[in-house]
């Protein structure tokens, strides 16, 4: 049997992705026929049918589909694995797509790939932050950096560092309701649900040899920061914060600074998959030790 040409396969993932015979041969720099004949070679030589054509454009048949899903993977790994083998280690290509929480890409990540940038000036980058966790296959993001604590344990996931938690509230909000002086008061004020923690109305604190369990009620909730922060400020109550997160501002005050809560972690969270690609191990190797360098708490 004739053994599979395999300069047709990123034929066929571009003609898959562009839809038409054309707009393949006009992103690859080459002829339609070209891009046509290799299809057809292609389907003789599995002996199916990958394209349902028309007179416009071409899409996918089911066997197509199911071949193009199998392919993509592995031809983005061989093109990573010989990006690695003929790039310089201090002279990273490509582009980093990193995902991470608004504040902490704010305050920790741009600082941190400012640096990174400026000893890789052939390298791209693309910061996605939001608080919400995204699909990251489909996004095509090669590693999302992610605060406390890990829901899911099957995700591929390293620890880059710790960060402290504390509790704030706004000097206006303490004049009015008092301060409290032990966790267990904090029943007694307002307080605000930040919901993507997965324990956000239950808190430990611990003084010394003393341990308490607060489980608090909440009637306004959100889920981001940035507007936590503003909320707290606000005076519509207090809650917690990352202690990297202290607003500059004198409004916003620490209480029950005697008692430590859990530390939270960084980590860095991968796609599926067992390949790395050089830039990605290269920033999460620097990006650890940037954080370490800062001293988080």
């Amino acid at each position: 049997m004739e053994s599979l040409d395999l300069n047709s396969l990123p034929l066929f993932i571009a003609t898959a992705e562009a839809g038409s015979f054309t707009a393949a041969a006009d992103k690859l720099g080459c002829t339609k026929t070209k891009i046509s004949l290799n299809i057809r070679s292609l389907e003789l030589r599995l002996g199916t049918v990958l394209f349902n054509r028309t007179t416009r454009k071409v899409s996918l048949t089911q066997a197509g589909e199911l071949f193009y899903q199998q392919c993509k993977p592995l031809l983005s790994r061989l093109d990573e694995s010989i990006s690695d083998a003929s790039t310089d280690a201090q002279q990273l290509t490509g582009t980093l797509r990193i995902s991470a929480p608004v504040d902490h890409a704010a305050h920790r990540l741009a600082p941190a790939l400012a640096e990174f940038a400026n000893m890789h000036p052939a390298l791209g980058i693309e910061i996605r932050s939001g608080d919400k966790i995204t699909d990251m296959v489909a996004e095509g993001i090669d590693v999302a950096i992610r605060m406390g604590w890990l829901k899911d344990s099957s995700l591929r996931a390293q620890k880059l560092g710790e960060f402290r938690q504390r509790v704030y509230a706004s000097k206006a909000y303490l004049r009015v309701n008092g301060t409290p002086v032990h966790p267990s008061d904090l029943r007694q004020h307002q307080w605000l649900d930040f919901t993507p923690l997965p324990r956000s109305l239950t808190w430990d604190f611990q003084r010394d040899d003393e341990q308490v369990q607060v489980q608090l009620h909440s009637r306004i909730r959100v889920d981001n920061t940035s507007a936590l922060r503003s909320l707290i400020k606000g005076g519509a109550g207090m809650s917690i914060l990352a202690d990297f997160l202290h607003p500059e501002d004198d409004q916003l005050v620490e209480v029950l600074s005697d008692w430590r809560l859990p530390s939270g972690g960084i980590f860095a969270v991968y796609p599926p998959g067992t390949f790395l690609p050089a830039r990605v191990r290269s920033f999460v190797s620097f990006y650890r030790d940037w954080l370490t360098n800062k001293s988080l708490f």
